[in-house]
């Protein structure tokens, strides 16, 4: 057998497992939709109470870009929820591990890129879904976005959440306790939701706090959202947030597979 029929037959398996492990992820969360329901919560609170109070301060925020306060707001939330959303699933593979899911798949000849690849493929789907009712919800509040910015939107939701979630279940991996994975995501979320701007633009902030955030790729990130959200999907900040977000997720998919071939071997 040639080479090329062997990684041909090699890249089928993967894809054909990915796919064995999305399903059976995607129908747990399917039987026990809580944690989707309780991620959404968030950024529908924020959305309803505090989406309101940036109305009469939009044009001083948004530095006279928008008058719609929902441009400003919604891409934060997006990002948020792409973050968030994904960032705490590795307490789920604790729990597999516990159970001997994780065990029993390492006597599998499964791929273990196909173990990670299905887990975080779900992930995805969950929180693109998630982020569509967002925006659904936004519309009667006053959001009105291009829709070529709403689709780009989504997309970098994809990605942040293939990222966040690939990083998550490797730290879940490496440690293997709830009671070490919490304090350490905790610790991670705050200064990264503080300096990206999600909930406020950071250019309203004080000079030295700029300058603090400027080391948060997240902030590139959430200013090119809201870029898309204007309309501006070609311009130089929607560009920036296009390559952080591709960056980020190439990083965090190879430490995900990195992690999985190790620690499932």
């Amino acid at each position: 057998m040639s080479a090329d029929v062997m990684a041909s037959t090699r890249g089928s398996n993967v894809l054909r497992e990915t796919w064995i492990v999305f399903n059976r992820a995607m129908r747990l969360s399917l039987r026990n939709p809580m944690w989707s329901i309780l991620m959404l919560s968030q950024p529908l609170m924020y959305l309803f109470l505090f989406g309101p109070l940036l109305k009469p301060i939009t044009a001083q925020i948004s530095e006279g870009a928008t008058t719609n306060a929902y441009q400003v707001f919604i891409p934060g939330l997006i990002v948020q929820l792409g973050m968030f959303g994904a960032m705490f699933v590795g307490f789920g593979l604790i729990a597999e591990y516990r159970a001997g899911v994780i065990e029993a798949d390492r006597v599998t000849p499964a791929s273990r890129i196909a173990l990670m690849a299905g887990r975080v493929l779900r992930d995805v789907v969950v929180l693109v879904a998630q982020s569509v009712l967002l925006l659904v919800a936004a519309l009667p509040l006053g959001l009105r976005a291009p829709w070529k910015g709403v689709l780009l939107s989504l997309v970098i939701v994809a990605l942040l959440g293939a990222t966040f979630a690939s990083l998550s279940y490797s730290v879940a991996l490496i440690t293997k306790s709830e009671d070490a994975l919490a304090p350490l995501l905790n610790g991670i979320a705050m200064p990264l939701l503080l300096l990206s701007g999600i909930l406020l633009p950071m250019q309203i902030g004080p000079t030295w706090l700029q300058r603090l955030s400027d080391i948060s790729p997240l902030k590139h990130v959430v200013n090119g959202v809201r870029a898309m959200f204007r309309g501006e999907v070609a311009s130089s900040a929607a560009l920036w947030g296009l390559f952080w977000v591709v960056l980020l997720t190439v990083v965090g998919l190879a430490v995900g597979a990195r992690t999985f071939r190790k620690e499932s071997a």
